[in-house]
């Protein structure tokens, strides 16, 4: 019989006790190295880019679901919701709202599978990063040049816009290449801050602005009624107008290029689908009610934009009213075509979330170059009408429809006819890859057009370094 044990009751004695059992549970150096050996090597491109951002000076990840879907807004809704009412007159009233609506319920599901794409690979903060993921380093450069090519040539058109939106209001006061550099510089200008959270309010303003215009188009054209009566249900239309009009809808919905960059943001990236599902809701029925009722009283030869069809007076005021989200639609563009490129260099290192002289002056530096370019891309008229025409057709139907599909496949692989749901969403997501592959296959008809525009690009850009 072993000898009973003396236990202390002392609440010293138990913590030294304590101690003693944790030592000997302790890893020695040995198993420490084995098991550092055992990790897994992630390189920088797998990392998230904004990381661990408790201590950091600029915190990026502190988005809000509500700020997020303004911006999104911001981005995708602008002056270009004028031009639908041409398209409606191009194809027919009916045709016309069965596309819209089509497009619209088609980029809202294929932001949803953005969404999801950077649920499942949290490091993804651009297109590029997607691009690596389906592709290795090709796609990551081949998706990285097209986004930041796409985002400079909607930028070169904010810039146009507000050139034309300034010869308007000031009846050509002034020389074009002037209104140019104003809207680069205020545009810059506007490009500072380095967080989306920052520019956040700017979405206000530019959501209030472009609803005004709207308005303000729809009662002055329904005053005018310049084409009361002429409204038609179907039209007879040729390829190359009825291919406008469809691409004028398509670009309508074409901000999906940014939204990894605003999915990046958020505070918690679960919180997408709700913005998503604020910029839908408002974009889907405004481009309806403004298309359906501008065509109504402007009728068949309504201009685009629909600005053309009010009196000088109330085109006046709806492009005074509307020139913050000419502008601010580009920036935020634009932001995100500079943080692919601020992430691209500095990833993985404290830059990212430094207030230093290294970390502002480069992204200042980069802010100035693509405005610069895009001063340039707008000042070569009327050769940027046909690249802005051709970029369109082949980026925007990738961005927005083929590439989530692909993203769809891919994460799905191996259970595409697994379940009756599956098998319907193997469908859909294959049906948005052949939509944005027929619509890149109809833009090859412009190929001549665009060619000579590039031709044309290249005398403007020798004649200004001369």
């Amino acid at each position: 019989m072993s000898p009973p044990q003396i236990v202390s009751l002392s609440p010293a004695a138990n913590r030294v006790e304590q101690v003693e059992q944790q030592e000997k549970r302790m890893p020695t150096d040995q198993e420490l190295f084995n098991i550092d050996e055992k990790k897994e090597d992630i390189t920088p491109y797998m990392q998230d880019a904004f990381g661990d951002e408790e201590f950091a000076e600029v915190k990026y990840k502190v988005l809000k679901w509500w700020q997020c879907g303004l911006l999104m807004v911001a981005e995708t809704v602008s002056l270009g919701v004028l031009s639908l009412p041409a398209a409606v007159a191009g194809l027919g009233l009916v045709p016309a709202i069965i596309i819209l609506i089509f497009f619209g319920a088609l980029a809202t599901y294929t932001g949803y599978v953005i969404g999801q794409f950077k649920w499942k690979y949290p490091h993804i903060s651009n297109m590029a990063d997607a691009g690596e993921v389906l592709a290795g380093k090709f796609g990551r450069e081949l998706l990285g040049i097209t986004q930041t090519l796409f985002l400079v040539f909607i930028m070169a058109s904010h810039i146009l816009t507000f050139v034309i939106a300034m010869n308007t209001l000031t009846e050509h006061g002034t020389c074009s290449i002037v209104f140019g550099v104003v809207g680069a510089v205020v545009s810059f200008v506007l490009s500072l801050p380095r967080t989306l959270a920052k520019m956040s309010w700017l979405s206000l303003v530019s959501f209030i602005s472009i609803l005004s215009a709207v308005i303000i188009t729809m009662i002055g054209v329904g005053i005018l009624a310049p084409g009361a009566g002429s409204m038609q249900v179907t039209v007879k239309t040729d390829l190359v107008h009825g291919f406008t009009s469809v691409t004028n809808i398509v670009f309508a919905f074409a901000g999906h290029a940014a939204f990894f960059g605003f999915a990046a943001e958020l505070k918690d990236p679960r919180d997408f689908p709700k913005a998503l599902c604020l910029l839908q809701s408002i974009d889907i029925s405004l481009y309806i009610i403004a298309a359906v009722v501008i065509y109504r009283y402007g009728g068949a030869e309504v201009a685009s934009p629909a600005l053309g069809s009010a009196s000088p007076v109330v085109s006046k005021v709806a492009y005074g009213i509307a020139l913050p989200t000419i502008i601010i639609a580009g920036v935020i563009n634009g932001h995100i075509a500079f943080k692919y490129i601020y992430i691209r260099i500095f990833r993985g290192t404290d830059r990212m979330h430094k207030r230093d002289w290294v970390a502002v002056s480069s992204w200042i530096g980069i802010a100035a170059s693509l405005w610069i370019l895009a001063w340039i891309i707008a000042e070569a008229i009327p050769v940027f009408s046909n690249l802005l025409g051709l970029i369109t057709a082949l980026f925007a139907s990738w961005f927005t429809f083929g590439l989530s599909g692909m993203f769809w496949l891919y994460m799905n692989k191996g259970l595409w006819f697994s379940s009756p749901k599956k098998i319907l969403l193997t469908f859909v997501n294959l049906m948005a890859i052949v939509v944005a592959a027929t619509l890149n296959d109809c833009s090859f008809p412009y190929l001549v057009t665009a060619t000579s525009s590039v031709k044309g690009l290249m005398d403007f850009l020798g004649d200004y370094s001369g």
